[in-house]
């Protein structure tokens, strides 16, 4: 996906203000009780996602949001295909009283296989 010069700005600063998680220590996180939240367009989930992970888009997260997690202390993890949205996502988030949020790093990228579900 093609982004603006805008968007990578926000999402640079998203980045510099959310905890990264790297793919490699998701598994742990989700053993520990987090919530995966795929921030991506219906059509793109299409093609796959993490297991078990809620949809909601970006443009959208902020409406419903509580209605998919109340607890605002459960622990949250954004992302997307590469890493932008996620961590816009993941400030949003912060920003809305969510103090327990993450974004993945790289997005999809790197997640293992066996994590992943297929569409």
């Amino acid at each position: 996906m093609h982004h603006d010069e805008a968007f990578l700005r926000r999402a640079a600063e998203a980045k510099a203000r959310v905890p990264g998680l790297v793919p490699e220590d998701l598994e742990q996180q989700l053993e520990r009780g987090a919530i995966l939240i795929d921030v991506r367009e219906p059509a793109e989930i299409k093609s796959g996602t993490i297991r078990n992970a809620h949809n909601i888009p970006l443009d959208v997260l902020l409406q419903e949001i509580e209605t998919v997690i109340p607890d605002r202390s459960v622990p949250i993890v954004c992302f997307c295909t590469g890493g932008n949205r996620g961590a816009i996502a993941a400030a949003a988030l912060l920003d809305h009283g969510y103090p327990n949020v993450q974004t993945l790093e790289r997005g999809l990228g790197g997640v293992p296989d066996r994590l992943l579900e297929k569409g």
